[in-house]
């Protein structure tokens, strides 16, 4: 018996962390579980945990979207989304939130935490892009932002103090008939 409920809670895990990207009519659906694992460099064990969902608009004008994270380790400083491959450290494009003081005007605080029932949100459009123009992505090009995370070359990242190069990280999976390109 104890055999079996490890394999059901086996399975439930890896079915339960599945990202998905899907055709909504139209609009594209992101839904992306944020762990430690995902962290460049060094994957990190931590006890925080997220997640992440959006919607490209029909239009592709913008994204509304919410992310949910707690049990930090650390007191979160910002996320982002950001331009990159998987297992690579890419530039920030778009600021969700930040308590640095460093993001573009009109940029919310980070909450300690942003549970399920509670998540942060917001919409982001042209004039949210800031790049990373070293990557090829100049501000307000939203087009390119859009393609990046299309083609999975794009994640999204919570930052904290202890953890000042992210804490939690989830990379956007490709939509389905995008090409891929991680080198």
């Amino acid at each position: 018996m104890r055999r079996m409920t490890l394999l059901v809670l086996g399975i439930l895990l890896v079915f339960g962390s599945a990202t998905t990207f899907t055709d909504d009519g139209g609009s594209r659906r992101i839904n992306v579980r944020l762990s430690g694992y995902e962290e460049t460099l060094v994957a990190l064990s931590t006890t925080g945990n997220g997640h992440f969902r959006a919607r490209i608009s029909k239009d592709e004008s913008e994204i509304a979207w919410q992310l949910s994270f707690g049990d930090l380790e650390g007191t979160v400083t910002q996320s982002h989304i950001h331009f990159g491959a998987r297992a690579q450290t890419g530039g920030v494009s778009v600021f969700l939130c930040s308590n640095l003081g460093n993001g573009p005007a009109g940029t919310q605080a980070c909450p300690a935490s942003a549970p399920e029932d509670a998540p942060l949100t917001g919409v982001a459009t042209a004039a949210n892009v800031i790049g990373p123009t070293a990557q090829g992505i100049a501000p307000g090009e939203f087009a390119e932002l859009i393609a990046a995370i299309r083609a999975g070359i794009a994640y999204v990242n919570v930052h904290s103090t202890k953890y000042p190069g992210g804490e939690i990280r989830a990379q956007f999976p490709p939509a389905e008939g995008s090409e891929r390109h991680d080198h």
